[in-house]
């Protein structure tokens, strides 16, 4: 939207009449113009003017500053004056599927309709399956994986190999600190985006097992740190996390609500390779606590049962795990786990990804393979809504395709629109 000054005409018209009497003086008796290098810094000093996403234009001077072949910014305007460019690009990764549920790829932007509720909106951009992408892959090494971090080192390697040459991955995992097997784990961002093959696969070397599962802890840490400075334009829309976990919190400071939040504003596609490590925790959570072998839930899981399935009881009757009877650990253990999996599901749901269910962790091999084939064969759309109010409402997304008979989208579901 643009505000100009009343008298914006007269204005430029005096302007113009100015510095065409400079010209002419300076012509005539060599005097500097306005503008030289014997102005004051008061006179060349400028208020910055919002441009696009509301930063700072650049300085003209810089390095940084756009090529000549860019579209020029807009023109300066006086003090009283106000420009201001509203711009929020909304972008959807995005899988298309046939019938029979085999990828699409080689579709175009004008194969797409979008609306956001029910309201058809303008495609402004669009990145085709051949532009690079941007994993944060987190790797669980706690519960029953322990014992197997050999064949998660394997399969995230292979995972890694079967992305494209352009595609950079983050790689992040629980780790405890060596020597303290009572200390829980932590999130450890083990290598930053890189496409360097061999600083990942010398980082998934790295990773041992843990003592714990911070989830919730490492969602935020993939919205606020992995992604937590804007894409480039080519990477709009193009950013995944991709988990191989039971997603069965222990340990972490953040709660769920708000990660989902932070994660779904982000716009990342989530992808959830789920490892089936019920039966194995529940063998061991009935055992008495003396025992070698023996798993205890933690004080942050019995409270978080507490509250989410009753809310009533007394804090105290779940502080202790070693107090509870086997029932109640049988009880508390399996909702936790059908939390964990609704929870997985319902991210994977809202932000255009997708959950794989594994037995064992040669499944979970298979499924890193129809990720990474996901990853390799996704569309990426953007649009500046109609809706230009900001209200801090949510915003239903639709994706239509044209010309394919029976094509099926998958997409995340819809945005929270800014506030204020």
């Amino acid at each position: 939207m643009l505000e100009y000054g009343l008298n914006l005409r007269q204005r430029r018209t005096a302007a113009a009449l100015f510095i065409a009497a400079a010209i002419i003086t300076g012509a005539l008796f060599g005097a500097p113009l306005a503008g030289s290098a014997q102005q004051t810094p008061a006179a060349t000093q400028q208020r910055p003017r919002r441009v696009g996403n509301g930063t700072p234009a650049p300085s003209q001077n810089r390095e940084d500053s756009p090529p000549a072949n860019q579209t020029s910014l807009p023109e300066e305007v006086g003090e009283d004056e106000v420009v201001r460019v509203e711009t929020q690009l909304v972008t959807i990764p995005l899988v298309v599927t046939d019938r029979a549920g085999r990828l699409l790829a080689n579709l175009r932007a004008d194969s797409f309709l979008v609306f956001e509720d029910g309201r058809p909106q303008k495609i402004s951009a669009f990145a085709t399956t051949e532009a690079p992408f941007e994993v944060a892959l987190l790797l669980d090494t706690s519960g029953s994986t322990r014992a197997d971090v050999s064949l998660i080192r394997s399969a995230a390697n292979a995972f890694i190999n079967a992305l494209r040459p352009g595609d950079r991955v983050a790689l992040l995992a629980f780790n405890t600190a060596q020597g303290d097997a009572s200390q829980l784990a932590d999130v450890e961002i083990v290598t930053q985006l890189t496409s360097d093959r061999e600083a990942l696969r010398e980082g998934v070397e790295r990773i041992g097992s843990s003592n714990g599962t911070p989830f919730y802890d490492a969602l935020e840490k993939v919205a606020k740190e992995v992604f937590g400075q804007p894409p480039a334009p080519e990477l709009r829309g193009r950013r995944a996390l991709v988990a191989l976990t039971d997603g069965v919190d222990s340990s972490s400071a953040a709660e769920y609500a708000t990660a989902r939040n932070d994660i779904t504003r982000q716009g990342i596609a989530c992808y959830f390779i789920q490892i089936n490590t019920e039966d194995f925790v529940e063998d061991r959570l009935l055992q008495d606590c003396a025992d070698d072998g023996s798993l205890r839930l933690s004080r942050t899981q019995l409270q978080r049962y507490r509250q989410l399935f009753l809310p009533r009881a007394d804090a105290a009757d779940y502080s202790d795990f070693c107090r509870l009877g086997q029932f109640q650990r049988m009880q508390i253990s399996r909702e936790l786990y059908r939390l964990a999996r609704k929870e997985m599901d319902d991210l994977a749901r809202v932000s255009g990804g997708k959950t794989f269910p594994t037995a064992n962790l040669q499944d979970a091999r298979r499924a890193f393979a129809q990720v990474a084939q996901e990853i390799g064969t996704q569309y990426s759309l953007g649009y500046y809504p109609t809706n230009k109010a900001r209200d801090g409402s949510f915003r239903r997304i639709r994706i239509e395709v044209k010309g394919v008979a029976g094509a099926q989208v998958r997409a995340r579901e819809g945005y929270y629109a800014p506030k204020g």
